[in-house]
């Protein structure tokens, strides 16, 4: 599939909004900065402080699990050739859930090199889970997507349950898990943003050079074998790829949904399903959509801050059921 200049159009008007959202969410919080003032060069020293300490980390970090997440679900969509797919329906964000609140009642919080356990057992849990998942839907040597598909929902309770178990057991720990479950980028930091960057670099690199690829699996599974795709091999590395995309973006920020779920699929009405342009276009919309979201958690009832999962699910669920409503997309 040829990149038409239509969807160039689109993929810069997308760059211009990510720069423009984030100079906005610069500006505002409960210590409002103009960004006239910024641009002129006159901050005062609390100023400074509070943009490049507090502010952009967390703006950065925001764009790049925005973009973790809508690629993972770029991917999924793509694999199971279903728009209702997203980085949740292999049981990943369960995995990775289930990992953090074992983490966190056992008491095994720490940090090594700028690596928060937090943040390994997550990728842990949900990496261990891509694979169990894979391993349950192989068959003859084959994985079936709709078996894939029915092994990561049964997979995903299960672990949801779990999940809740742990939480009942040490209720101690109650709220500190229930609030990272609801998703939120509260806490932060540049140790964060170089903590992921290198994963999320690797796993866009990954699933972007093996596009045309998900592109020939769209038209079937024995098609993409007689065009030379060798369709497991290749489901499996977009698995695991998309795992460590969706992985990375809960060890740091939670339970986000539907930013994987509602950006792929916006887009593909807009620019059709040529992964090549769908991936970037994607992922600067996931970031985008983060930023917004999160500004908006973090503003609308300051100095309370509202969990940006609360504000993506409020936004997101109605703008989904429309969109099912309105029109359907076919692979």
């Amino acid at each position: 599939m040829e990149i038409k200049v239509k969807e160039i159009s689109i993929i810069i008007i997308l760059f211009i909004l990510l720069i423009l959202s984030i100079i906005v969410a610069l500006s505002l919080g409960t210590v409002k900065i103009p960004i006239i003032t910024g641009i002129k060069g006159g901050l005062t020293t609390i100023e400074q402080t509070i943009i490049y300490k507090i502010r952009l980390p967390r703006i950065l970090l925001a764009a790049l699990v925005g973009m973790a997440l809508s690629t993972s679900g770029v991917v999924f969509q793509g694999i199971f050739k279903n728009v209702m797919a997203d980085p949740y329906i292999i049981g990943v964000s369960s995995g990775a859930s289930l990992g953090v609140s074992l983490a966190i009642n056992f008491g095994l919080i720490y940090y090594w090199r700028g690596i928060s356990s937090l943040a390994l057992f997550a990728f842990l849990g949900g990496i261990i889970t891509s694979f169990l998942v894979y391993s349950l839907a192989k068959t003859k040597g084959r994985i079936p997507t709709s078996t894939l598909l029915l092994s990561g929902i049964a997979v995903s309770f299960f672990l949801s349950s779990l999940v809740s178990l742990v939480m009942i057991l040490d209720s101690g720990n109650l709220q500190k898990v229930f609030y990272w479950l609801m998703g939120s980028l509260a806490n932060g930091s540049w140790q964060e943003v170089k903590m992921i960057l290198p994963a999320i670099i690797l796993g866009f690199l990954i699933v972007y050079f093996l596009a045309d690829n998900l592109n020939i699996l769209l038209l079937g599974e024995e098609t993409a074998y007689y065009l030379g795709v060798e369709v497991e091999r290749i489901k499996l590395l977009l698995l695991v790829a998309g795992s460590l995309l969706a992985s990375m973006a809960v060890a740091v920020s939670g339970i986000i949904g539907f930013v994987g779920l509602v950006v792929p699929h916006v887009l593909r009405l807009i620019l059709g399903p040529n992964h090549r342009i769908l991936l970037p276009a994607s992922a600067l919309g996931g970031a985008i959509l983060l930023i917004v979201t999160d500004t908006i958690a973090r503003t609308i009832l300051a100095p309370t801050e509202l969990p940006v999962g609360i504000i993506t699910a409020l936004c997101g669920a109605p703008f989904f059921i429309y969109l099912l409503q309105k029109r359907k997309v076919k692979f």
